[in-house]
């Protein structure tokens, strides 16, 4: 339930996981309503690394609806955010009109004043859409008192992967198939503490603002990439039954496989967009190479990557081969920072690598090549922040000056 002081002020801070998906949703069947042309599956990652806190205040003194980012005022009337805001604030004045609501009544036509801030780099091919929007969408919804399986249909209309970030662990996303897109919603495979000993790594190699956005990039494939549908209508249908099993099954090698193949496929059919869009670097490339080389040293798939729209690689491994693979990434990839400089996050025991290793890998090092590693694993769904210290905006319902510095 939202706070209330004595001048009318409702606030409510929520925090959102990012989501890394392996098997790729790219390209939009509708683009008003953010339907997608195929399924897709993700991790959501442990917000003790990577996550969007917001928080949101409403009062009847506020003139208009506002919003700031990352410390800066932007422009409220985005459609996306528009469409959001209207959606939860209609399922709130149904709820209400049925006598169910347990929200403040009045509360809904009054405006909103919405701060919000990532704790890593923003539009660095890091879903930070995603966790933007599941935690703008939850954190309304509690303001509002909007039922939770509502949110998957108006979080989507945000950012179509920010459905997959309101719910931990392993999540799919449906295609659905009615046009009004009621069924094409997010819903949880598998828990975040299903396979506990796997573990994420993201390396970081650039946290730019990629050149083409996601939703002009997704556009442009669906008006020009014949591989595209091809993808959508054959390949994706059962490697998404394919990845539940194995994620069900816990085989990590089959995992581990398909997750590369279907970032492959999403970055060929980036290629074979027309003008083509390119999201790895130099950088990308190498670690594609030094994984498959670690991989064929062991005869089995031990690590597997994935990459968004960026150049950032995401790894995917078990508790067990992470030491040594982290000292692998060091010695081909020098840090220009030592320690925790280097790997944020969860603690990584340190390794000894053989000299046979180091020989058979066969690569020259890159100094600098990545900028730092995060260390995380699964992690669970949104979560309501109750201690109002934490709370993003002040008495006055305008930013604290610690969600302004951030």
């Amino acid at each position: 339930m939202p706070e209330n002081d004595k001048q009318g002020l409702s606030v409510v801070t929520c925090t959102a996981p990012v989501n890394i998906a392996v098997i790729k949703y790219w390209g939009k069947r509708d683009e008003d309503l953010i339907l997608p042309i195929n399924s897709s599956l993700s991790v959501t990652l442990h917000q003790d690394q990577l996550k969007t806190t917001t928080t949101v205040a409403c009062s009847r003194n506020f003139q208009q609806d506002r919003i700031w980012l990352n410390g800066k005022e932007e422009d409220i009337n985005n459609p996306r955010l528009q469409s959001c805001l209207q959606e939860i604030r209609r399922f709130s004045r149904k709820r209400r009109n049925t006598g169910d609501s347990t929200s403040d009544a009045s509360s809904v036509s009054h405006k909103v004043h919405i701060c919000s801030v990532n704790n890593f780099p923003t539009a660095a091919g890091l879903a930070s859409s995603a966790s933007g929007y599941a935690c703008l969408v939850y954190t309304l919804s509690q303001l509002f008192g909007v039922e939770s399986e509502q949110l998957s249909a108006v979080a989507r209309q945000g950012s179509g992967s920010a459905c997959r970030s309101l719910y931990g662990g392993f999540v799919q996303w449906k295609l659905g198939t009615q046009l009004d897109g009621k069924d094409s919603l997010a819903e949880q495979v598998e828990s975040e503490s299903y396979w506990p000993e796997l573990r994420v790594l993201i390396l970081v190699v650039s946290a730019e603002q990629k050149s083409v956005g996601s939703t002009s990039g997704m556009h442009t494939s669906v008006e020009t990439s014949q591989l595209l549908k091809y993808r959508a209508d054959v390949v994706v249908p059962s490697r998404m039954e394919e990845m539940i099993r194995v994620i069900r099954e816990r085989d990590f090698p089959a995992f581990g496989e398909l997750t590369m193949k279907d970032s492959n496929q999403f970055h060929a059919i980036c290629l074979d967009t027309y003008p083509p869009i390119f999201y790895l670097n130099n950088m990308s490339h190498r670690i594609i190479s030094l994984v498959h080389r670690y991989n064929q040293y062991y005869g089995e798939t031990r690590v597997a990557y994935t990459f968004d729209a960026g150049p950032n690689a995401v790894i995917y491994t078990l508790q067990d081969h992470l030491p040594e693979f982290v000292q692998v990434v060091r010695h081909f990839f020098p840090p220009e920072v030592n320690g925790e400089e280097f790997v944020k996050g969860l603690t990584v025991c340190s390794a000894d690598l053989s000299e046979e290793l180091k020989r058979d890998i066969n690569m020259e090092p890159t100094p600098k090549g990545i900028r730092y590693i995060i260390s995380t694993k699964a992690g669970p769904g949104p979560c309501v922040v109750k201690d109002p210290n934490h709370h993003l905006l002040g008495a006055d319902g305008l930013p604290k000056k610690s969600a302004i510095s951030h």
